[in-house]
């Protein structure tokens, strides 16, 4: 059993920082900037990395294995919270509700030209609502549903195995 734990944390591991290049790739080697919520469906991924470390060292320094579980539940519980954040974000972009405004745009609401410009230079340049790539029709944050959910399952799995001896 302690092969599979230590296996599925690994796994989460590496699975965390190839997500994490990739969108740091498309970020700055293609100029494909994140909008707000995309950077939200990031922080799962930048916690399960040191956290999945904690896993694998606590294990491997003989520390009480109910640390590695609640290590990995808390990351299963990141990534759940991350595909929720990727599934709200889908429905932005397909206009099945809106998105916030401060980053989907919506009624400036301005009364004089001066309000109007600072409304303006407020707003980001990267809309949520927008699809900014996709693959096939599924947009980044619809990869990111299926990846923060395998994950999650992944974590999960990890923290419920409890013979690890």
């Amino acid at each position: 059993m302690r092969a599979r734990a230590e296996s599925l944390i690994w796994i989460v591991l590496v699975a965390s920082i190839a997500v994490l290049a990739t969108v740091f790739w498309l970020q700055y080697q293609r100029d494909l900037a994140p909008c707000p919520l995309c950077l939200y469906q990031r922080w799962p991924y930048l916690a399960a990395v040191p956290l999945a470390i904690v896993a694998l060292v606590i294990r491997r320094e003989g520390f009480a294995i109910g640390w590695r579980q609640a290590a990995m539940a808390v990351v299963a519980l990141g990534f759940a919270a991350g595909a929720a954040v990727a599934v709200y974000h889908i429905g932005i972009e397909q206009h099945w509700w809106a998105g916030p405004t401060s980053c989907s745009g919506g009624d400036a609401g301005a009364q004089s030209v001066d309000e109007l410009r600072v409304k303006l230079m407020a707003t980001p340049v990267v809309r949520c609502d927008q699809v900014a790539w996709s693959l096939l029709g599924v947009s980044l944050a619809g990869f990111n549903v299926l990846a923060s959910l395998g994950l999650a399952v992944l974590s999960a799995w990890a923290a419920l195995l409890r013979r690890d001896l």
